[in-house]
């Protein structure tokens, strides 16, 4: 075949696969799109999910390649064996602890020229990368609102006329090293990176409705190792946030108040956690082992209020600091009016109502939709952003992708062996 002979491109894949490398699992899941959102059922059917303990990872750095490369082929070849199909390539959540917003305004002189596709791209293009530091990457582009002349909150303003057009861009970027370090891992375990998405922004595709992200919404997902707080506002996402605290601290708390196991803090966490106070809880007792000790040959016996106690005040910080980012408006307090809650942690019973008396706001508690499938765990808010990279990941496949000019652009060298495989 001549080197100018260019193959008809193949159909995009019905078959899409996500993975999160988060600080305590990795998850892979598989979906395959089985209608389209004009219609009233799912148009997202997942096949297959893997979890995987994640290893080489500490505050959500890279510190050893082959654990974590082992974590992530793991985590897929259970994913491909509940689906009973393998993957070649895979979206990837960027963890929120590395992301940075960026707001900048760029103009575009139009002399009375109306707007077609091309002054979009020059303007979603232009002078992007000054306010980048150069050892981050742009992962998102996203426009806010569109300006023509002095007419403010255009969405589209494809075909109108006027001398001056200006958007106001939201530019999501992580570091560069990260993300080559990343890259370099999934590729040792033979997959392609189709994309990547920050997880703040997954979790909400997958966990609001579309009336939320219109009036205004605050999502704060609280995970393992961090809580994230993402803010969307007439269908954009406005602003990304992180705490460095989450639901290991809760663990490391109670291991540390009651001297227990790690092991068995989490597995207390899981059973008896809870956030409602009440008059019987100094009443009940829970059993309690000592470190080094099995819980036949010695436990001890500690009040369950003792348990919630210990609880209650790391949530508590964790609320604390979203409004503290609230008042140096870090968090748009237009946004701030709805709250929901998702990621493992808000899975503690009255994390709902005492959110609701902290902040004195409406607040629910956010799961993914748009998925169907047997698969229990597609409801299980632990879930939120490997869904939302399935959400992503569909929205490219029927061109509804918002975020059209991505800075994670492959090198010429592998755009080139890329080109070869795919004529040849």
């Amino acid at each position: 075949m001549s080197l100018f002979n260019k193959r008809l491109p193949t159909p995009k894949s019905e078959l899409f696969a996500a993975l999160d490398v988060g600080t305590s699992k990795v998850c892979c899941a598989i979906g395959r799109a089985i209608g389209s959102k004009q219609q009233d059922q799912a148009p997202l059917k997942v096949t297959g999910i893997g979890y995987q303990l994640s290893k080489g990872l500490r505050g959500g750095n890279i510190i050893d390649l082959e654990a974590l490369e082992d974590s992530i082929l793991n985590a897929v070849h259970a994913a491909e064996q509940s689906a009973g199909q393998n993957i070649n390539s895979v979206y990837v959540a960027i963890p929120g602890r590395w992301v940075k917003s960026h707001r900048i305004k760029v103009e575009l002189q139009l002399s009375n020229h109306p707007v077609d596709e091309s002054h979009l791209k020059r303007l979603l293009t232009l002078n992007r990368n000054a306010a980048i530091a150069p050892d981050q990457q742009v992962v998102h582009v996203l426009p806010i609102s569109y300006t023509i002349d002095n007419v403010d909150g255009i969405r589209d303003p494809i075909g109108m006329i006027g001398q001056r057009l200006s958007v106001t861009l939201h530019i999501v970027t992580a570091p560069t090293g990260m993300i080559r370090n990343l890259t370099s891992c999934i590729g040792r375990c033979h997959l392609d990176i189709t994309g990547f998405v920050v997880s703040p922004y997954a979790s909400g595709l997958s966990t609001l409705v579309a009336d939320e992200m219109e009036l205004g919404v605050t999502l704060i997902d609280i995970g393992a190792g961090q809580t994230t707080i993402a803010t969307f506002y007439e269908g954009n996402l406005t602003s990304l946030s992180t705490i460095p605290i989450g639901g290991a601290n809760i663990t490391n708390d109670i291991a540390r108040g009651l001297a227990a196991p790690l092991a068995q803090a989490e597995r207390l966490k899981t059973l008896y956690g809870t956030l409602i106070q009440s008059s019987t809880d100094d009443r009940e007792s829970i059993m309690v082992a000592q470190m080094g000790e099995s819980i036949q040959d010695y436990s001890h016996q500690i009040p369950k209020g003792m348990l919630i106690h210990i609880i209650r005040s790391r949530v508590e910080e964790i609320f604390e600091c979203v409004l503290k980012k609230v008042q140096t408006h870090e968090i748009d307090p237009l946004a701030f009016q709805r709250i929901v809650i998702t990621g493992g942690v808000s899975q503690l019973q009255g994390m709902r109502d005492m959110a609701n008396q902290y902040f004195g706001r409406q607040v629910r508690l956010g799961t993914p939709n748009g998925l169907s499938g047997t698969i229990d765990l597609i409801n299980d808010p632990s879930f939120s952003t490997c869904s939302g990279l399935l959400q992503y990941a569909f929205q490219d496949f029927e061109s509804q992708q918002v975020n059209v000019f991505s800075g994670t652009k492959l090198p010429v060298l592998k755009k080139l062996n890329a080109w070869i495989k795919h004529n040849f």
